[in-house]
């Protein structure tokens, strides 16, 4: 058997020759995976960015009440306590569960509004009922910051107590506005039915 061992030993020198346009070839494919590997990561980038514009933690998007994610879910229920909601978003991470709630206003000065952590705290109980696991927090996110609010015991009594006095005005007939802000009546959800607003 012959072996042309100079030839073997100088590849380099006969590969063209032998290939004609293998090397055009390899390098547009080493460019194009160089293109295709900068696009992967520029996605990557683009969606780790977009998920902390949305205030999640990192986990998996188990519920989601925007169609933006995908369609609407049904309501969380209580039949212990009575209680209906829809959180924003639950992410779970492992075998923990997170509420997230979305505000589209800006963070308060002084944190999170008491309303806001009471609405949070009512998502946490949905949650412990319905999925048999206690969240030990939830996020309120604004449009400029977010909080962690600690689902804590004492949390969890100022939502029932004020579950009590919500149901004991509905039974005397109906709650009194509890503020005089405007801008505050101007956004809310039941403004068209109440006789006490402000604009």
């Amino acid at each position: 058997m012959y072996c042309d061992c100079d030839r073997v030993l100088h590849w380099a020198e006969w590969y063209p020759e032998e290939l004609p346009g293998v090397n055009v070839t390899m390098n547009l494919l080493m460019w194009l995976a160089l293109i295709l590997l900068l696009v992967g990561i520029a996605a990557i980038v683009l969606a780790r960015r977009a998920r902390q514009a949305t205030g999640l933690p990192t986990g998996r998007v188990v519920y989601a009440d925007t169609s933006r994610w995908q369609r609407a879910a049904r309501p969380l229920f209580s039949r212990q306590h009575r209680l209906t909601g829809k959180p924003d978003y639950l992410v779970r991470e492992g075998r923990a569960i997170i509420p997230v709630e979305v505000k589209s206003s800006r963070a308060p000065a002084g944190g999170p509004r008491e309303s806001h952590m009471l609405q949070l705290a009512a998502y946490c109980l949905l949650v412990e009922e319905m999925e048999r696991v206690r969240p030990a927090y939830g996020i309120v996110k604004y449009a400029d910051e977010a909080f962690r609010v600690d689902n804590t015991p004492a949390l969890r009594r100022a939502l029932t107590e004020t579950l009590d006095t919500m149901r004991r005005d509905l039974a005397r007939g109906g709650a009194q506005r509890s503020h005089s802000d405007p801008a505050r009546c101007r956004r809310c959800g039941v403004r068209a039915a109440c006789d006490e607003k402000l604009v």
